[in-house]
């Protein structure tokens, strides 16, 4: 038999009321009640009627992801499941919504897509989570939004990143700790707020270190596959070629894999190879990719839990509202010290 908000209140000792202020996650709820409440919820296995909250309420308990990621990379992945799984714990639905910010006329359909969604709230991945345009829509129709990595405007909303350029840092330290000194380095796509973090981490290392980087050692990326070959290409048809190369991601780690097995170069023997995200693209690869553990599922889970948080619509720049992940180095086969 389907359980009922009746048969929660019923066990639980309230009102149905009650019940409802907490499963809506409504403020001023005593701690001791609504731990009560979800006990029973859990025992009984409870699951709102998505329809019948939202008729009941001005809320649809709906929420949108807004990504622009032709590629679909592991990093879409990652943030899909991670908010995916955190509206189904906290009985929200969550709905996609594709977007290519180089078509014209795309804001428009977005914004008529978002109007007949009837969202609570909106996700903003990059690189939409920077374009000041598309923000002052969203605002202006009072839908709340939580960036991710926005790396800009950050009294502006709540935000969820990382520390990308300490991040960075850390992987050149570790390829410079290994021996390394001729390191090149695959930008990402230059709109992206964590392209110059990223680039300005290994600058740092490499200063810090006493290491010269020549302008040759730099070259543009687009965090594609096809990217990282290319700027595999463009690093390792040199002379004197780098003994290791960082690039901005692990699909473009992949790229540079695959060039370095074109032009018969070994991996890592003979090229060592760095990337970022530790998408599961990075963990299945021969050799398995060296890289940062970005915590892109649980970011996207912190999005959602900011945005169903019922103080922050009335305080969406407070500092509480900004959460910043730790990242790992995750060290695999692709990095070993350079041949003599």
């Amino acid at each position: 038999m389907t359980v009922t908000i009746k048969d929660v209140a019923e066990k639980a000792g309230v009102s149905t009321k009650t019940v409802s202020r907490v499963m809506n996650g409504e403020a001023h709820v005593r701690t001791a009640l609504r731990e009560t409440v979800m006990r029973v919820v859990e025992e009984l296995g409870y699951r709102p009627n998505a329809f019948a909250r939202s008729l009941s309420s001005a809320r649809s308990y709906l929420l949108g992801m807004l990504l622009d990621d032709p590629a679909w990379s592991g990093y879409a992945a990652g943030m899909q499941r991670g908010a995916l799984m955190r509206c189904r714990e906290k009985h929200y639905h969550l709905v996609v919504e594709p977007v290519d910010s180089g078509v014209g006329g795309w804001e428009e359909e977005l914004m008529a897509s978002i109007a007949s969604l009837r969202l609570d709230g909106a996700i903003l991945t990059p690189p939409l989570c920077r374009l000041s345009p598309l923000l002052d829509r969203l605002e202006a129709i009072n839908l709340p939004y939580v960036r991710i990595s926005p790396g800009e405007d950050e009294s502006r909303s709540g935000l969820v990143d990382i520390d990308e350029e300490g991040a960075a840092f850390a992987m050149t330290e570790h390829l410079i700790s290994l021996g390394h000194r001729d390191i090149g380095f695959i930008e990402g796509i230059p709109s992206h707020a964590a392209t110059p973090k990223r680039r300005a981490g290994f600058l740092s290392a490499m200063h810090r270190a006493g290491v010269p980087v020549g302008a040759d050692r730099i070259v543009p990326g687009d965090f594609t596959f096809k990217g990282g070959i290319e700027g595999g290409e463009a690093l390792l048809r040199h002379a004197k070629r780098p003994t290791a190369i960082f690039a901005s991601n692990d699909d473009m780690a992949l790229g540079v894999s695959a060039a370095a097995a074109k032009l018969e170069i070994a991996v890592p023997s003979q090229l060592a190879i760095a990337g970022f995200d530790d998408g599961p693209t990075a963990r299945v690869a021969w050799p398995p990719i060296t890289t940062i553990r970005q915590p892109v599922g649980e970011m996207a889970a912190a999005a959602v839990d900011i945005l169903i948080d019922p103080a922050y619509r009335d305080a969406p720049g407070d500092r509480r509202f900004h959460r910043e992940l730790p990242y790992e180095l995750i060290i695999r086969g692709s990095t070993t010290a350079p041949s003599a």
